[in-house]
């Protein structure tokens, strides 16, 4: 007879079988194409911020010696890598580098000079075109003075760019055939901050440019010094969009450069709050030229807003020339609250929108002899330009100073009225 109760075994228990439901796969709710969006930005996220953390972590600092230690400069360039920044310690280097990184920057601590050599035969092609090279990449200069570059064939240069984005800050460019020279490359960019080009070699016939821009995509000049020229000019760009702004382009009363800034190709080219003065000794009576090698780009727009153009000669000069026949239909000039100083003529043979531009002489300045190029509190014209913040759809106002030696102070916002030249103090 079979147990019950408590201590009856299980085996003896009555049971019956029960079948569970067979068991659906869980059905998917697709998700809001908005979710979808953010989800997939998240993750885009993720993986730059994971991305630049290994760049940061592989990043390394490397310290070059004039003497060679403890590591020379061309082998820390070799040895460097993506990101890495190498420190130049105080001293005189020779010999020319190339810089092939894609990300690098070079920072001189303390008075660091790259100074050239006499050319000879056998210092092979490299060492005739620059004392460093820059090829592509994303290439930062900080702190280095570049003197005495020379090459066989006149076309020395402290730096050349080859391609990439190059940017020089609080740099020095004495006694080269060129200072720096970006060669032709129509996705390259170059910006200079900060920095002196000066004493171009007294070379008759040598036409040495103190800054020397090929066709290149972008080039960007602020708050820099550029000075004593000889026969060649002081700027020369042929790149696509020019923007020289609050520098001070004084060649010296007995100054022999040609032009002080050349746009040669056209393009758009936005010059505005620089101090443009041309020596007695000048080669060519021109400024600012535009437009005199012809067309090389879609877009050709000149805007020259509050700037000083000075004339040290007794001679006119001509403060602007446009070559607007040698580029296409549509080129545009806008040239307002420029102030003229000396002798010379501004649209004459020019077409385009001029206003508020006022002709001075010397003496009507603070003190032209210590470099004070603002008008005095008492002058009829302070005050007397146009609205520069919409002119032809560019707002044309300045932003900044130039500040002696170098870099340039803000100008406060909020300006009802507007006094032509390069200073509103």
């Amino acid at each position: 007879m079979a147990l019950r109760g408590p201590h009856a075994t299980i085996d003896r228990l009555p049971f019956r079988t029960i079948t569970a439901p067979p068991m659906r796969p869980p059905v998917a709710t697709p998700m809001h194409p908005l979710a979808l969006c953010r989800l997939a930005l998240l993750r885009l996220a993720l993986l730059l911020a994971a991305s630049l953390l290994a760049a940061t972590a592989q990043a390394e600092t490397l310290i070059a010696g004039p003497d060679g230690a403890p590591l020379a400069l061309a082998r820390a360039v070799a040895q460097a890598r993506d990101g890495d920044v190498i420190e130049l310690l105080p001293g005189e280097y020779r010999g020319p580098i190339v810089i092939e990184q894609r990300k690098l920057t070079l920072r001189g601590m303390g008075k660091v000079t790259v100074r050239g050599e006499t050319p000879r035969p056998n210092n092979g092609p490299q060492a005739a075109k620059a004392l460093w090279t820059v090829r592509g990449g994303e290439v930062t200069v900080e702190n280095v003075e570049f003197r005495g570059a020379r090459s066989a064939d006149g076309a020395g240069a402290g730096i050349r760019q080859e391609g990439g984005a190059l940017t020089v800050r609080e740099c020095r460019f004495f006694d080269n055939e060129h200072g720096l020279l970006a060669a032709a490359d129509e996705r390259a960019t170059l910006t200079i901050e900060r920095s002196v080009f000066g004493s171009a070699p007294k070379v008759v016939g040598g036409l040495h440019h103190l800054l020397n821009v090929g066709r290149i995509a972008r080039l960007h000049v602020t708050g820099s010094r550029f000075q004593q020229g000889f026969e060649g000019h002081l700027i020369k760009t042929r790149a696509r969009e020019s923007f020289i702004g609050y520098n001070f382009i004084h060649d010296g009363v007995r100054g022999g450069a040609s032009y002080e800034i050349e746009v040669a190709n056209g393009g758009l080219a936005t010059i505005i709050g620089n101090v443009i003065a041309q020596g007695v000794d000048n080669q060519n009576p021109t400024l600012v030229a535009y437009g005199s090698e012809g067309r090389a780009w879609e877009v050709n727009q000149l805007l020259l807003a509050h700037n000083t153009l000075v004339n040290y000669g007794w001679t006119p000069a001509w403060m602007l020339r446009t070559f607007l026949d040698r580029l296409p239909a549509g080129a545009e000039v806008h040239a307002v609250n420029n102030l003229l100083v000396g002798p010379g003529v501004f649209a004459w043979g020019a077409s385009g929108r001029f206003a508020g531009n006022r002709h001075v002489v010397a003496r009507m300045l603070a003190d032209i002899d210590t470099y004070a190029f603002e008008l005095p509190p008492d002058s009829i014209w302070r005050g007397s330009g146009i609205d520069p913040r919409n002119v032809g759809g560019h707002d044309l106002s300045p932003k900044f100073e130039f500040e002696w030696p170098l870099g340039g102070r803000p100008i406060e916002p909020g300006r009802t009225s507007w006094t032509p030249g390069a200073y509103q103090r």
